[in-house]
């Protein structure tokens, strides 16, 4: 033939004597060299087409004679087969189970010369299937599998380039889309089963209704056993097509009857109850009771009984009741997925009695259980269905189709009649849909849409599926995929997406690996991915549980379950490695591990490196220590002879490779992450979890982190049975989230605000994710969200309130100006002068660029600019003026206030509500007791008008109508008195009696006082000595007294040393009678003066000359008494009544102590007083001591006497509070001994001014009196009591005051005696009083006594 001349025209003839999968490419090669001969490529064309006519022939030459049974129903119709064959395209063929359909059309096919030319496809829907189906073609042909007829499954080819018949799943020829898109490979597909109507077979009907007008060669074959054959003839018609012909084949040999016997309760004909409801497992125990009894009747051995159940839980429960039932000859058998293959091989075992095997629909079609006469029925299966709501995939437990129904039916009578208890009624079959929802009307699509997408067979809504999927189910799958990136918002495949197709796994798991890839922790993820693809090799039989979790547990992994695999797969590999075949086999069994499901995870785990490695997917070395059983590399310690230091290295080795493992850890189940954005959830407070679109959902109890419970889990899938439950679950850290489902993340910000720190405006931004919230408040530069909102932000706040931190000139002259203005508004109070907000607003907005909205870019952009126009953003004061403020004056709102030789600062605010609000005097602390109240009470001249009208309005109305109207009469008094001085009230009242003749009372003054608005009281700010504010009030009093401590540690005198050395009564040095000192910034005039504290002398300061000069006198008596120290100790012991004093002091304190007074009190009045001035030296009281000496010793004699006098009588009258007393004196008692207390008290003798010590003894003797005339005055000693404790009252408090503010006032002493001598006057008047005393009189000395 290569001699022969090139004929294109008699070459493109012949092209279909070669391979259909060589066609293509030798056509288009012809067609090359057709436009440019080559005698070269020429002849290798001639060669390659010669190789493929060549496989065409040997194909033909291999078909041996075929032998059909002609028991079987199909053998009949063999003939009718193959004429439909060669006429049509397309041919439907609906045979009952056992009609031979599946074996024998593969032979039909090879008879009529099909598979010659390409691979007879024969697709099963499970790998049991097409394994168990090649091995019995093989036979019929009498070729060893592998040969003529090969398999192919999930991970597995047991075929060759010579294999007529390839026996395969329907996903595997759906993978061979991918790399054939017009499946060239084949000449024939027989798609079997189709009425499972899977996601598969679906998707291949379409798919093949799409390539047959371009596949004229193509012959599909359709099989099923119960199928709508009407539909699926007009699914391969229409479009100026005939429909697909059907042949229908007969396959039942032995009749089934059908009993019927519903779980409901039966009635009679008048409604009454006959029989209670039955459960599903008494119903099964009543039907082997009936088949029994049927069997005994007719003679029959027992049978075989098949029972179906809805799922495992069901299965265990039946088993446990049948168990107890003690069934004679009888043995109970499982049958589910997830058994191992030992214990589903004891299903096909002979055994001598009845073997009841309890199934889930498992046995419908994938697997057919020998020898079964009788078959239950539930009724129910657990069917899964895709939640479009909740986005599921849920396991409910369902009524099947009458389809399920009449397979379930066949199961029996195929080796003998048989019999199917239907534990529900006829009504109810009937009644039931004719088939099961397809599975493309019930799952997620986004499988089935990545691949429409990637092989371009255009929109999926008119894709020619048999049913077309709902658009929920097609809107779910596309949002799966733009989950996973895979598509766009549009709907178009992104580069991600198109390696995701390429990937001929499930798309969630693609997305792990091609993150993993990204992350570096792909070998990790191909050992996770390829366990989620396969069953699970774990073991758990229902007689051993515990004992296999516990063998389980050295792979568990206490926050992942998908580390538990990884562990689980380097367990596994490493006895791999160490064991042979038969000490591994057992290993597994010892470990409660399936060998075979661990052999097809190996499968699983080569073929998907095999595919990384073709996609160029590199694994990197991030990951690779990342569950607990990786090991990080670590450079070995180096042992120290020092303890501690071998200590902190293992510390430091221990932490290190835990920060390895962590990072591990992370890089792997990121990846995984990656594919299962939407089924995380949040550890709720119930102990549940909330998952994606508000989901509440359980961690599956076979889980360890069930146990544990993190705030935050991922899960492999998402399944609904009793519960919404997670199963293959993990922890994760919510910081993974953001960063993998950027394009999935809602983010919403609320709270903007201008942070004057960052200079930009912030605001809290929420990350939420399918609803729930990844981050819940979180700062962020607001500037770039919303532009307008931030700059408008930035200019109010960072430069219309000066909350800026700036370099800029502008804002510094503008903050000067605009607070300069400020304080003109807050002088006259009103807010009319400097212009509002929205005008300074304006005023920057007009001139700042509107791309401007942060400190950072206006300093660059001002600093720019700026250099061009230096008055750029310069406020004029035309600028920000709303009016003229001319009656704001300095005479009328002074700075400062003169408190003598001082000025104190004065600052003004305008702000109701306000502690600040008004005037506020700034004053060290030192200076309270110096500052004149009354003056005080005057504030400024631009105030005292508006505190004037106020004091008069909150005078009682009878009074405040004679000054009406109140502005009028307080402005013409006000004109009449001179600014500052005396009491503004009294002044006030003095002018406005002068007015009207209107007297107001003190109190009312006060009243009034009480209710001025607090901006009309001066308020006080505090400092201390280096001007740090320490408090601020309203009352100068109270001030006084919180900060008197205060006010002496800042008066202290410097010392060198920390401990200041007591003063000497020798020649000690000249103490200045005033002096000046610095505090907080102020020259202050203050008080040396010398102190007694606990009998040692000291220099002190004081900041009023009437405290130093009472303190100072008293340290004089202590230095005398040390001058005279040798009169003294002669003294201490011949004071007259010594013994006496003693006994009658001992109630008060120690004698030594009451002689102490005694000296000083007579040091006080024999040398001290009418001294003017005192000594303030030591050579002065040294000379004053010598010259006034002699007379001390009669001095002190005298008033030992005296003191023994008083003593005397406070005794006798202490003596008369004993005994019984009357209840009606108490009053007058508990004055009694109050006033003894205040006459009498530890130190009374040197308190006690001399001209008064002396009347004490006829104050002592006027209290005798009262006690014996208490009980005929008793009402009027009440009426006197309550008088004088008021009285004393009013002293007690203007006393404690005047401590406070360091005064010693002559006038209050008066009064404190002039309450005896009125006692006197009350209850004693034949004593007769020192002076004349009356409630007038004491009325006009408290007068004259200093506020």
């Amino acid at each position: 033939m290569t001699d022969a001349p090139f004929d294109i025209a008699a070459l493109q003839k012949n092209l279909d004597h070669a391979m259909i999968a060589d066609r293509h490419r030798l056509r288009r090669q012809l067609h090359e060299l057709q436009k440019k001969p080559d005698d070269a490529k020429q002849a290798q064309w001639l060669e390659r087409f010669q190789a493929s006519c060549a496989k065409v022939e040997s194909r033909r030459l291999s078909v041996p004679v075929m032998r059909y049974d002609d028991a079987l129903p199909i053998a009949a119709k063999r003939d009718e087969i193959k004429a439909a064959l060669e006429k049509h395209q397309v041919l439907v063929i609906a045979g009952e189970t056992g009609s031979g359909k599946t074996t024998q059309l593969p032979k039909i096919c090879l008879e009529i010369g099909r598979g010659q030319h390409g691979l007879i496809g024969h697709t099963q829907p499970r790998r049991l299937a097409a394994r168990s189906v090649a091995t019995r073609v093989a036979e019929e042909i009498g070729t060893p599998l592998g040969e003529l007829v090969g398999y192919q499954v999930r991970f597995e080819d047991q075929s060759k380039d010579s294999s007529l018949i390839k026996l395969m799943t329907d996903g595997i020829l759906l993978a061979e889309t991918q790399h054939d898109r017009y499946l060239e490979k084949y000449d024939t597909i027989i798609v079997d089963e189709a009425h499972e109507r899977s996601l598969n077979i679906d998707f291949l009907l379409g798919y093949l209704k799409t390539l047959l007008p371009r596949r004229p060669d193509l012959k599909v074959i359709i099989t099923s056993a119960t199928i709508d054959l009407e539909r699926f003839s007009k699914h391969f018609g229409g479009d100026g097509l005939p429909d697909a012909p059907i042949v229908e084949v007969s396959g039942r040999t032995y009749p089934v009857e059908t009993w019927y016997r519903p779980l409901a309760a039966e009635v009679d004909e008048e409604g009454e109850s006959l029989l209670d409801d039955l459960t599903v497992d008494q119903a099964i125990l009543a039907a082997l009771d009936e088949i029994a009894a049927h069997e005994k009747s007719v003679g029959q051995r027992p049978g075989d009984v098949l029972i179906f159940l809805p799922g495992e839980r069901e299965i265990r429960d039946a088993a446990e009741v049948l168990r107890k039932a003690n069934l004679r000859f009888t043995e109970v058998l499982p049958l589910y997925a997830r058994l191992t293959p030992a214990e589903q091989q004891k299903i096909f075992a002979p055994m001598a009695g009845r073997k009841i095997v309890l199934a889930t629909n498992v046995a419908e079609t994938s697997l057919t259980v020998p020898g079964i006469r009788y078959v239950i029925d539930s009724g129910t299966a657990r069917i899964s269905r895709y939640s479009y709501r909740a986005k599921v995939q849920r396991l409910p437990i369902e009524a099947i189709s009458q389809a399920s129904a009449n397979q379930r039916k066949g199961r029996c009578g195929r080796v003998e009649p048989g019999i199917c208890v239907r534990l529900y009624s006829e009504e109810d079959f009937l009644g039931r849909p004719s088939f099961t929802d397809p599975e493309i009307l019930r799952t997620n699509l986004a499988a089935v849409i990545l691949q429409m997408l990637h092989l371009r067979l255009g929109s999926i809504e008119d894709f020619p599926f048999i049913e077309p999927p709902d658009g929920k189910a097609i809107s779910d799958g596309f949002n799966l995929l733009q989950e996973l990136s895979a598509v766009n918002r549009e709907g178009q495949l992104t580069p991600l997406g198109r390696q995701l197709a390429r990937l001929p796994i499930d798309p969630r798991l693609g997305r792990m690996v091609l993150e993993a890839a990204k992350l570096g922790s792909l070998p990790e993820l191909l050992i996770v991915a390829s366990a989620l693809s396969v069953q699970d090799p774990r073991e758990r039989p229902m007689d051993r549980q515990q004992a296999a979790d516990q063998a389980h547990a050295q792979w568990k992994d206490v926050d992942s379950d998908f580390a538990a695999l990884i562990n689980l797969w380097r367990g596994f590999e490493e006895k791999r490695q160490e064991l042979g075949s038969n000490p591994l086999r057992t290993w597994c069994k010892k470990n409660f591990l399936n060998y075979m499901r661990l052999r097809e995870w190996r499968d699983a785990h080569r073929q998907l490196v095999l595919l990384a490695k073709d996609l160029q997917l590199a694994p990197g070395k991030a990951g690779a220590q990342a569950a607990d059983g990786g090991k990080p590399a670590q450079s070995p310690v180096q042992a120290t002879t020092d303890t501690k230091v071998n200590v902190i290295l293992r510390d430091q080795a221990e932490a290190s490779e835990a920060a390895q493992r962590a990072k591990g850890y992370a890089a792997v189940h990121k990846a995984i992450l990656s594919g299962l954005l939407s089924q995380i959830g949040q550890k709720t407070e119930e102990g549940d979890f909330l998952g994606a679109r508000q989901r509440r959902f359980w961690v599956h109890p076979s889980s360890v982190i069930g146990r544990k419970k993190p705030n935050w889990i991922m899960a492999a899938e998402l399944v609904e049975t009793t519960k919404l439950f997670a199963r293959q679950v993990a922890k994760i850290e919510p910081d993974w989230i953001e960063p993998l489902a950027g394009h999935l993340i809602k983010k919403n910000h609320f709270e903007p605000h201008w942070e004057k720190k960052r200079g930009q405006v912030v605001a809290y931004e929420q990350v939420t994710l399918y609803g729930m919230i990844v981050v819940g408040r979180r700062p962020v530069h607001y500037g770039p969200i919303d532009p307008q909102a931030s700059r408008e932000l930035f200019i109010r706040e960072g430069l219309v309130r000066g909350e800026i931190n700036s370099r800029a000139k502008c804002l510094n002259a503008n903050r000067v100006l605009l607070e300069k203005l400020d304080e003109l508004e807050a002088k006259a109070r009103r807010r009319d002068i400097l212009a509002d907000e929205e005008t300074l607003f304006a005023y920057y907005e007009a001139r700042i660029p509107a791309d401007i909205y942060q400190t950072a870019t206006f300093e660059s952009w001002y600093k720019r600019e700026s250099a061009k126009d230096p008055q750029l953003l310069m406020m004029r004061e035309e600028d920000v003026l709303a009016r003229e403020a001319l009656e704001v004056t300095a005479a009328q709102y002074p700075d400062t206030l003169h408190v003598g030789e001082l000025q104190l600062p004065l600052t003004y605010h305008f702000e109701p509500n306000h502690p600040r609000d008004g005037v506020t005097l700034r004053v060290p602390a030192p200076l309270l007791p110096q500052l004149p109240g009354e003056r005080l009470e005057w504030l400024v001249p631009g105030l005292i008008e508006a505190k004037a009208i106020d004091l008069v309005r909150g005078l009682p109305k009878a009074v405040r109508k004679n000054f009406v109207p109140v502005p009028d009469f307080v402005g013409a008094a006000l004109s009449k008195l001179t600014f500052g001085q005396g009491s503004l009230p009294e002044s006030l009242a003095r002018e406005l009696q002068r007015m009207t003749g209107a007297r107001i009372d003190s109190e009312a003054w006060v009243e009034a006082t009480r209710q001025l608005e607090t901006h009309l009281k001066m308020n006080i700010e505090v400092v201390d000595t280096h001007g740090k504010p320490l408090g601020e009030g309203r009352d100068l009093a109270e001030l006084t007294a919180r900060f008197a401590e205060a006010s002496q540690a800042a008066l202290a005198i410097p010392q060198a040393d920390k401990v200041q050395k007591p003063v000497e009564a020798k020649g000690f040095a000249q103490v200045a009678e005033k002096t000046q000192q610095k505090v907080a910034g102020l020259s202050m005039t203050v008080f040396p003066a010398l102190v007694e504290e606990g009998g040692v002398v000291k220099e002190g300061r004081f900041p009023t000359q009437a405290e130093a000069e009472f303190q100072h006198r008293r340290a004089l008596q202590r230095l005398l008494l040390q001058q005279l120290a040798e009169p003294a100790k002669f003294l201490r012991g011949k004071l007259p009544g010594l013994t006496e004093l003693g006994l009658l002091h001992r109630e008060l304190g120690r004698v030594d102590a009451l002689v102490e007074d005694i000296l000083l009190a007579s040091l006080d009045s024999c040398i001290l007083d009418g001294e003017q001035p005192l000594p303030r030296d030591g050579a002065a009281l040294a000379a004053l001591a010598e010259k006034k000496r002699g007379a001390w010793a009669e001095h002190a004699e005298k008033l030992a006497r005296l003191t023994l006098d008083i003593l005397k009588l406070w005794h006798g009258l202490q003596k008369r509070f004993k005994g019984k007393i009357d209840l009606a004196q108490a009053v007058a008692l508990n004055d009694i001994k109050a006033q003894l207390g205040n006459l009498v008290y530890p130190g009374f003798v040197r308190e006690t001014p001399a001209e008064w010590l002396k009347e004490v003894p006829r104050y002592l003797k006027a209290i005798e009196q009262r006690f014996d005339k208490i009980a005929a005055q008793l009402q009027r000693d009440r009426v006197w009591s309550g008088e004088l404790a008021g009285y004393w009252e009013q002293y007690q408090a203007r006393l404690g005051k005047h401590l406070q503010e360091g005064k010693r006032d002559a006038e209050l002493q008066t009064y404190r005696w002039m309450l005896e001598e009125y006692r006197v006057s009350l209850w004693a008047q034949q004593l007769g009083t020192k002076m004349a005393v009356s409630d007038k009189r004491l009325s006009k000395q408290w007068s004259q006594v200093e506020g």
